[in-house]
């Protein structure tokens, strides 16, 4: 399947979809309260078969107020690539957990939990996964701060 066909079939899936421009792969956007029936779609679909979520990430926004799910799955069936992408409000960023669709969410999912204070509602088990539980804020959030940070020199 090419990049257009690909596209459209993913947009067809969702109507609240909307193409991702400026991306080096077929990329969507979706509205967060659509993610987690459009990921099992995009997952159960035989012609898509996106069986592999290869990685979960998010990117902050403060200026917009929003953080930004990204999500880049992968069908090794078809060789085929997408990404999708969610958006949250900054100050009460949570989402539905997709670790039912794909396993491998659960440890991704409690990365962007501890490094950008996502919640994942459904989450199994959303507990810090690299820092200690003590920790106190965000580190991949821009306005992060922290008395051990280095100074950018001038």
């Amino acid at each position: 399947m090419n990049p257009e066909t690909l596209l459209a079939a993913v947009l067809a899936l969702e109507p609240g979809a909307e193409k991702r421009d400026l991306c080096d792969r077929p990329a969507v956007r979706v509205p967060t309260g659509a993610l987690v029936a459009f990921m099992r779609r995009l997952h159960d679909e035989p012609a898509l078969a996106f069986d592999m979520l290869c990685t979960h990430t998010a990117s902050d926004y403060p200026a917009e107020n929003r953080i930004e799910l990204i999500y880049q799955l992968y069908s090794i069936p078809h060789g085929h690539a997408l990404m999708v992408t969610t958006s949250l409000q900054r100050d009460r960023p949570e989402a539905p957990t997709v670790s039912p669709v794909w396993k491998i969410a659960e440890w991704q999912e409690r990365e962007v939990y501890d490094l950008f204070g996502v919640l994942y509602s459904g989450h199994p088990d959303l507990r810090r996964l690299l820092l200690a539980d003590d920790w106190q804020g965000f580190p991949l959030r821009k306005d992060y701060q922290d008395d051990f940070m280095l100074e950018r020199p001038e």
